[in-house]
């Protein structure tokens, strides 16, 4: 992998981790798209390369968020104080919320890797993402929830919603903000409770594949520190731009993004069987 590749592969992941169009997706579609015969999505150090880049985006999700945070771990040292019942209940429902996703990962991460070497399948599924965000906007209820009344139920479906993203060509971001949505969330609170959400998987991601690329793949260690910085600058970006947009614009959120994954997904499908 090349140093431009690198950088153009954590710019994608920067802004396709946090919007809803799906990193994986991307990170399988484009390399095929741009004839990279060089970068291979099934070698034993592309996950572990991906894992890095991850961790930039943690890192940018971390400074955002990191009142949140702040708050989540002074309310857990300070267990028996009343005034910080509201963010420990937050906190356990973003715990509740990362456990399926978890256990599915862990049981099916082999038979999940194969999506990686098919780049026709990720852009199917990538039109799928569109369609779902489509639906989800036009499934709004109308008396939206704040995001204090999120309850176990609505943290264990929307972190079902979340394994979808598993299969490359579906979001993350997208399914977990779809679900809040759908569980009764206005757009900006689904989106701060994804992104809060999102912390702890990409944590667990870099854990688990990082060493393998240090240890491993040593040619590709300064590719992943610089892909890394890039990734997180960029994701700090996109998640500043993300929450301005959703806290703007309430009714069809997710439409610009919908048609963008329907139209991205066809063309690239299109483009894909041609070559």
């Amino acid at each position: 992998m090349t140093l431009i590749q690198a950088v153009v592969m954590a710019v994608l992941q920067g802004v396709t981790e946090l919007f809803p169009i799906s990193s994986l997706g991307h990170a399988v579609i484009v390399p095929a798209l741009l004839g990279w015969r060089n970068v291979d999505e099934n070698a034993p150090g592309f996950l572990p390369f991906l894992a890095v880049m991850h961790l930039g985006t943690a890192i940018a999700l971390l400074c955002y968020f990191w009142r949140d945070w702040w708050d989540f771990a002074v309310s857990i040292l300070r267990f028996r104080d009343p005034a910080g019942a509201a963010d420990r209940r937050l906190f356990l429902r973003v715990v509740v919320a990362t456990i399926p996703a978890v256990v599915i990962g862990f049981l099916f991460e082999r038979a999940l890797r194969h999506g990686f070497a098919a780049p026709r399948l990720a852009a199917l599924f990538l039109m799928l993402n569109g369609f779902l965000l489509l639906v989800a906007d036009r499934a709004r209820r109308a008396d939206a929830r704040p995001l204090a009344a999120l309850t176990w139920r609505d943290a264990v479906v929307i972190g079902l919603c979340q394994c979808l993203a598993l299969i490359p060509g579906l979001s993350r971001s997208g399914a977990t903000m779809a679900g809040g949505y759908l569980r009764g969330l206005d757009h900006e609170a689904a989106a701060r409770f994804s992104f809060l959400t999102a912390t702890p998987i990409i944590l667990g991601a870099v854990a688990l594949e990082a060493p393998k690329l240090l240890h491993n793949h040593e040619n590709l260690g300064s590719l992943s520190l610089i892909a890394g910085a890039v990734a997180g600058v960029t994701a700090l970006i996109s998640v500043w731009a993300l929450m301005r947009w959703f806290k703007a614009h309430e009714a069809r959120g997710f439409t610009p993004f919908a048609i963008y994954c329907l139209v991205a997904g066809a063309g690239s499908l299109v483009m894909l069987f041609r070559a």
